[in-house]
């Protein structure tokens, strides 16, 4: 079998071989790592070179270079393997993350049912022109804090259609309250999500708060763009498996 006249140029050098002449393969592949370190920094990795002159035996010379890039492949191969190791290193424990790093609902039917709480927290800053308008019950679209009361009431049982991993609960309990707060202006809303189930009911208490506050903005909005809604947080849980947790 006779190879087809070819050659490699490497980068800056004015070294060829040729099909024609006879080589000792190790002294030709060492030539050629030489000059690769000189251009990019760096021999191939160690596996690949010691294992050369396999892998010149199982190529063949095409007219522009070595038909296998098995030093480009293994690098390939090890940053695969090692993303793959770091998708799958996760110290704090996310449950919404399988094992390939992708988005997952945790199945929680192993869980024990138990009774569980979750208070949230949001203010809306109104502002005294606005305050004083809501405080008199003077808003064009009716009574403010009772609409958002009943908003964040309904928001809590549709959690789940916002949040995508949230499972759908039986929710036993909703509580909104909202309180004019006149050293700032504000409004302070705290929600109240309760269930007896295999999951928490955190993401409604907030959910509670959140939509109660959107809700006053909207009531309020055409009396002023300047209303802002702020510190939307959990306050305190009880129940699960990580037990009972206090902002305080």
């Amino acid at each position: 079998m006779f190879l087809r006249r070819a050659a490699v140029a490497l980068p800056h050098s004015r070294r060829f071989f040729s099909t024609d002449k006879t080589y000792d393969i190790s002294s030709v592949i060492e030539e050629m790592n030489k000059e690769m370190e000189s251009v990019f920094g760096e021999c191939p990795p160690s596996e690949f070179a010691g294992s050369s002159n396999q892998a010149v035996g199982e190529s063949r010379l095409k007219p522009h270079g070595l038909a296998s890039s098995n030093s480009e492949n293994f690098s390939r191969s090890q940053e695969s393997q090692f993303a793959h190791q770091k998708m799958n290193h996760n110290p704090v424990g996310l449950t919404h993350i399988g094992s390939a790093g992708e988005a997952q609902m945790v199945d929680v039917s192993p869980k024990e049912n138990t009774q569980r709480i979750a208070i949230a927290s949001c203010k809306v800053i109104l502002g005294k022109k606005v305050f004083d308008m809501v405080l008199a019950n003077q808003m064009a679209k009716g009574d403010v804090l009772t609409v958002a009361k009943i908003a964040g009431i309904n928001g809590a049982k549709h959690t789940s259609s916002f949040i995508p991993l949230c499972h759908n609960i039986m929710l036993t309990h909703v509580r909104v309250d909202l309180v004019l707060n006149p050293d700032d202006h504000s409004v302070k809303i705290e929600g109240e999500a309760a269930s007896s189930g295999k999951t928490g009911v955190e993401m409604e208490a907030m959910m509670a708060v959140t939509v109660a506050g959107l809700t006053v903005y909207d009531m309020c909005k055409a009396a002023s763009k300047e209303i802002q809604m702020t510190d939307v947080r959990l306050e305190r849980k009880t129940g699960g498996k990580s037990g009972d947790w206090s902002r305080e």
